[in-house]
């Protein structure tokens, strides 16, 4: 893999950072990043036509509501393109995505739901510390990696969380 295309909303509050930092780490590893931006539902069927006469060789979609709602229509496509793609969220591999790492949405809502209390019950939301997940988690679809014809090494396998079948 040398080109991959990034598929972001510039609207989620943090696409620019998410995109700087892509950035930052494809350099260091040699890949080419492509950006292309989504804003609505109807915006994806052109940046899906334009990842494709690009010469990209990969996907990674970030994840927020607008691609999260997308997602089936995100994972086909790259099926379809035989496109590997990696996601922030596990929900997208269990779409049939090739693979996410990233936080691990239930313990993210539970803690979320600690700051609604802390809220309601008078706390400043400006004076709640900015917490980072502690727990991330790894899942594969094997499914999917064996439609796109690619080989997991074994110690890939032990690392995940979650392989799906």
């Amino acid at each position: 893999m040398t080109r991959v295309a990034v598929l972001s909303n510039p609207d989620h509050a943090g696409d620019a950072s998410e995109l700087k930092a892509t950035r930052e780490t494809a350099d260091a590893l040699g890949l080419v990043i492509e950006h292309f931006e989504v804003r609505t539902d109807a915006s994806f069927d052109p940046a899906f036509a334009a990842i494709a006469q690009s010469k990209c060789d990969g996907l990674l979609a970030f994840p927020d509501a607008l691609t999260n709602f997308n997602r089936q229509k995100i994972v086909a496509f790259a099926l379809r393109r035989r496109l590997p793609s990696i996601f922030g969220w596990k929900m997208y591999v269990e779409a049939g995505g090739f693979m996410s790492y990233g936080p691990i949405q239930h313990d993210a809502f539970a803690r979320l739901a600690v700051y609604v209390d802390k809220i309601l019950k008078g706390a400043k939301p400006a004076d709640l510390p900015v917490e980072q997940p502690t727990k991330l988690e790894m899942a594969i679809n094997l499914k999917t990696a064996k439609a796109l014809g690619l080989e997991i090494p074994p110690g890939l396998i032990l690392r995940a969380d979650e392989l799906i079948e």
